[in-house]
């Protein structure tokens, strides 16, 4: 069973290619939760909350106004700015609606709406970006999960066809890596059909490039492997009745999120409005939303106590309904997911960010010039996968830095070292450190705001395989 993992990692120890793109990454800390008192008197007939810079209640002739208190009041630029097409667009929803929409529908917008959106048309990766992903760092991560790629392949008998999914390759960086490292096992590469689920035809030209397709017989064929690759907006267009392996690296974190606060009238989703200066602000709703109803399902799997301390709750329903899909795919199809993403094992309170340049921004502020993530919950990915089917598996999270250095990345690392210039060592060791290291890395000299700062521990792993292919390398 394991006996690919043996070859492919002495084949990547043999090989000496080093790709120079290590940069700061980093993964966004929870924010701090400020204490909340419940005590202020709520009106059952609410239909408004009043803006966050209110503070005394005024009565209305014609409405019940609601004076729910919100966590982290945002602070605008106020900077006088034209309004982008994009909120313009927003604005028009929230006015079409007549009231507020939520934070994910916001969250949407900006990051896929198809004019405007975040990710639609530019790169946004890289040190020239906005953020920085783990194959962007070091071509040892899109190698080590070839590795297991490759390890799951043996496991399920090698079929000869296998479709490999990616969800939001980005660049394409991981999926390049994977099949140079890889290529050198014909009987394995052969079998795959590569399927990129990627929206922005930004990003599916790079992949394109990075993947070095070439038109071959009416099909498109990276000849980095000579393997067929296809693009797809969902991961429903990707055919069924194959067996599947499914790589999802840092993309339940963009997947939209609702936000839900604790209130004296009990759980109220947090929305987004617009406020009397036209500016965007947080309110509450006034009553309950369909999003209620997985925030209903989110605390069934979590313990009394768990619910009980938290003044704000964060539920991902896409996240849910795309994990009940993997699972459904691999129990009738066979194969399996990988899950690589920030998060925690657990309820997530309140981790919404917004990142511009690598730096911390409002997100209500210029929507669209930003990257907006969250923590996963990565148990209510375990939920939801062993809700929808009972012939699969789930194992982990675990840390990042125990997945790639059981699979072998400390032998890499060694092997790239022996044949490189000083320049090259400096930032493979780098790139290692961002990889597996926990902190700012303790053999940095250069100047301290570029200190490379470890994601061993801030990413988590998690598997869901078909139970007859047992347990996958490294979860055993």
């Amino acid at each position: 069973m394991l006996k690919g993992l043996h070859l492919l990692r002495q084949a990547l120890i043999s090989r000496h290619a080093l790709f120079g793109r290590a940069t700061i990454a980093s993964s966004p800390p929870l924010l701090n939760r400020c204490s909340f008192s419940s005590s202020e008197e709520q009106s059952p007939q609410s239909h408004f909350v009043e803006h966050l810079e209110n503070e005394s209640s005024q009565p209305s002739a014609t409405i019940s106004v609601d004076r729910s208190g919100l966590y982290h009041p945002p602070e605008h630029s106020r900077e006088p700015t034209a309004e982008s097409e994009l909120v313009k667009h927003l604005k028009s929803i929230i006015k079409f609606r007549g009231g507020p929409i939520s934070i994910a529908e916001y969250m949407e917008e900006v990051l896929t709406n198809p004019k405007a959106g975040f990710y639609i048309n530019r790169d946004v990766f890289g040190a020239e970006g906005d953020f920085i992903t783990s194959p962007e760092v070091s071509q040892m991560f899109g190698e080590m999960i070839g590795v297991w790629t490759m390890c799951l392949w043996e496991q399920m008998g090698q079929p000869e066809n296998v479709n490999l999914v990616e969800l939001g390759p980005g660049r394409g960086t991981l999926m390049a890596d994977l099949l140079r490292g890889s290529s050198k096992f014909n009987s394995f590469t052969k079998s795959l059909c590569i399927h990129m689920v990627e929206c922005s035809p930004a990003l599916q030209k790079m992949q394109h490039r990075n993947l070095k397709c070439i038109d071959e017989e009416k099909r498109m064929v990276s000849a980095l492997a000579g393997v067929p690759v296809s693009w797809h907006a969902t991961l429903e267009q990707v055919p069924s009745g194959v067996p599947t392996i499914i790589i999802a690296h840092e993309f339940y974190d963009a997947l939209p999120v609702h936000q839900f606060q604790w209130a004296s009238r009990g759980w109220c989703e947090k929305m987004v409005d617009i406020s009397d200066n036209s500016t965007f602000q947080f309110v509450l709703s006034p009553r309950p939303t369909p999003a209620t109803l997985y925030l209903a399902k989110r605390c069934k799997w979590a313990a009394t106590e768990e619910i009980e301390k938290l003044h704000q709750i964060e539920v991902c329903p896409r996240a849910m309904d795309l994990t009940h899909s993997i699972a459904e795919r691999i129990s009738s199809d066979g194969g399996g997911a990988l899950i690589i993403d920030y998060g925690v094992n657990g309820l997530v309170s309140d981790s919404l960010q917004a990142i511009r340049k690598h730096k911390f921004v409002n997100m209500l502020d210029n929507p669209g010039s930003a990257d907006l993530s969250a923590y996963v919950d990565f148990a209510s990915i375990r939920h939801s996968a062993e809700e929808a089917s009972e012939s699969i598996s789930v194992h982990g999270p675990i840390m990042q830095s125990q997945f790639l250095g059981s699979l072998g990345i400390n032998f890499r690392v060694e092997a790239l070292l022996q044949n490189c210039t000083d320049e090259q060592a400096e930032s493979l060791r780098t790139g290692y450190w961002r990889l597996v290291g926990d902190g700012e890395a303790p053999f940095w000299e250069g100047p301290d705001e570029q200190v490379p700062m470890g994601m061993g521990t801030r990413y988590l792993v998690m598997t869901i395989v078909n139970k007859k292919q047992g347990v996958p390398v490294p979860f055993q």
